[in-house]
């Protein structure tokens, strides 16, 4: 008899396991799934592996991302569904290079239609330097003053020519350590995958919040 109690226990808490499944489990993976459909489309993080955009953005560095900045996509694919903003100069970026398809961040200094050219690490845009009166180290993107780090020179030149349309240049603030645009060129607009708004972690530091 306790034998057959047991038994009948035993089924009945079968029956209930399998009756949360059938309830729950469909809810759960829809919230899975438009979860990361969000991720992928919406917002995203970044771990920042280098000193390319020092003083920026330290190594280590966790950075929010506007996934949907540029425009909206079908989730993990370059079809575009809805065209938002273009990149402009100033911005921190997140985009894949041209070279490897890796994906990389960088700052864009100039866009199609402008003429550019860099000496010693310090851009001139349309024939007219950026930097600030009396400040080396630093450039002005309109109200957006970026400083920069040139402990270690300027790295390579460009000389003077114009960004054709659809086409960005992107740099790293750390202009004498940084694999940039003058390593692998051009990055095409659709290459793009969303904006950085903030640093929100840095290592030995822990929370902030680090508006770029």
């Amino acid at each position: 008899m306790a034998m057959a109690d047991a038994h009948t226990r035993h089924l009945e808490g079968g029956d209930r396991a399998r009756g949360w499944l059938r309830r729950e489990l469909p809810p759960l993976l829809l919230t899975i799934a438009l979860l990361v459909v969000a991720r992928s489309s919406f917002a995203n993080h970044y771990h920042v592996p280098s000193g390319s955009m020092e003083p920026t953005l330290l190594p280590g560095d966790r950075v929010v991302v506007d996934m949907s900045a540029y425009g909206l996509r079908v989730p993990f694919t370059a079809i575009e569904l809805l065209a938002r903003g273009e990149p402009l100069p100033g911005e921190v970026v997140l985009f894949r290079s041209p070279a490897d398809g890796t994906r990389l961040i960088k700052r864009v200094v100039a866009v199609g239609g402008q003429r550019v050219a860099l000496v010693d690490g310090r851009l001139r845009i349309d024939g007219q330097p950026i930097q600030p009166d009396g400040s080396a180290d630093a450039e002005r993107f309109g109200d957006r003053l970026v400083r920069l780090d040139l402990a270690d020179g300027g790295g390579p030149d460009i000389a003077p020519f114009t960004i054709p349309d659809d086409m960005v240049l992107v740099l790293g603030d750390h202009r004498g350590r940084s694999a940039d645009g003058r390593y692998f060129g051009l990055v095409p607009r659709q290459a793009f995958y969303g904006k950085a708004l903030g640093v929100y972690w840095r290592r030995g530091e822990g929370p902030l919040w680090q508006r770029l």
